[in-house]
């Protein structure tokens, strides 16, 4: 009796060691909670799990930005997986902006895996009819809020094409934009988020607005990637909307193995299109995208080559 009951303590023993080394943890950090990437977040770690059928186990952590996810690179190891737009990391690589004087050699290790939904920019305006361009907010009170990416775009925008003079800018939170557009304090306002935004579909549902398109010509001045937010994504929304966006990524380091790298890619790739069923962001994410992702992992460029899809040098 003790002969067995050691040896089924022994066979447990081992099925649990068995089971450690299949299952591979790791940390996404991505923003603050409450926002849409977080929420993100905590959808990609579902879908991993259920790709990898439990071994790619992720725990989402909240961030203050992309700052802070680029800067923890350097205390961080094979596990860590973090969000931020490459143009920021491009930032850090080379010591200017937000990281000038913040040089760091772990910076030279930061790799791409897959795009996630990008940053796009939305102008709302009030009522189904009229102009369906930036013209539109000529004249009218507009909430851009402050201290973001969205209200920074925004205000280069109207100062870009000739409106700032004709805008008057509220001085309110953006969180309070659906409110404040139904009470007739403001005429519109502009938000940058992944689409369907929580702020848009709430202002919408509670009264007609319209989206506003650029031209080709415009989204061309902005310097920013053309993103086009498809028909019916919101409310009264029968066609679609030409703007512009901050590509987001998906990043590791060289310090994750290439195995690893391999099969979170991949698990990504499985569920994104299930992902894609229950939070319309992620089908905002192609595969076209790939071609325009710089320094790939290893890990992520072999499934690429696998499958066939097109990346860049």
């Amino acid at each position: 009796m003790r002969y067995r009951t050691r040896a089924m303590l022994a066979g447990a023993l081992v099925l649990a060691a068995g089971t450690a080394q299949a299952e591979t943890r790791l940390t996404y950090k991505s923003a603050k909670t409450g926002t849409s990437y977080y929420q993100m977040g905590v959808e990609l770690a579902e879908g991993m799990k259920a790709a990898s059928d439990g071994q790619l186990v992720m725990t989402v952590e909240e961030s203050q930005g992309s700052v802070q996810n680029v800067m923890e690179v350097r205390a961080r190891g094979a596990d860590y997986v973090f969000t931020a737009p490459p143009s920021l990391v491009a930032d850090a690589q080379s010591g200017s902006g937000a990281f000038e004087g913040r040089n760091a050699p772990q910076f030279a290790e930061i790799r791409a895996l897959f795009p996630i939904p990008s940053l796009t920019m939305h102008f709302v305006v009030a009522g189904a009819e009229g102009p369906t361009t930036l013209e539109a907010f000529d004249g009218k009170s507009i909430l851009l809020g402050k201290g973001s990416f969205g209200a920074t775009e925004g205000e280069k925008y109207l100062a870009l094409f000739g409106l700032m003079d004709g805008v008057t800018i509220a001085d309110a939170e953006l969180s309070n934009a659906g409110d404040a557009l139904k009470n007739g304090q403001i005429d519109g306002f502009v938000t940058a988020g992944s689409f369907p935004a929580p702020n848009v579909v709430e202002a919408a549902a509670s009264q007609e607005v319209r989206l506003l398109s650029l031209s080709e010509e415009q989204v061309a001045q902005t310097g920013q990637a053309r993103v086009v937010i498809p028909a019916d994504v919101y409310p009264g929304q029968s066609g679609d909307i030409v703007t512009t966006g901050l590509p987001v990524i998906a990043f590791t380091t060289t310090a994750m193995d290439d195995d690893t790298a391999y099969e979170l890619t991949k698990a990504f790739w499985t569920q994104r299109e299930t992902m894609a069923e229950t939070a319309p962001w992620w089908a905002g994410v192609s595969l076209e995208q790939v071609a325009g992702l710089e320094a790939l992992h290893p890990g992520a460029a072999r499934y690429y080559e696998e499958a066939g899809v097109a990346v860049g040098e």
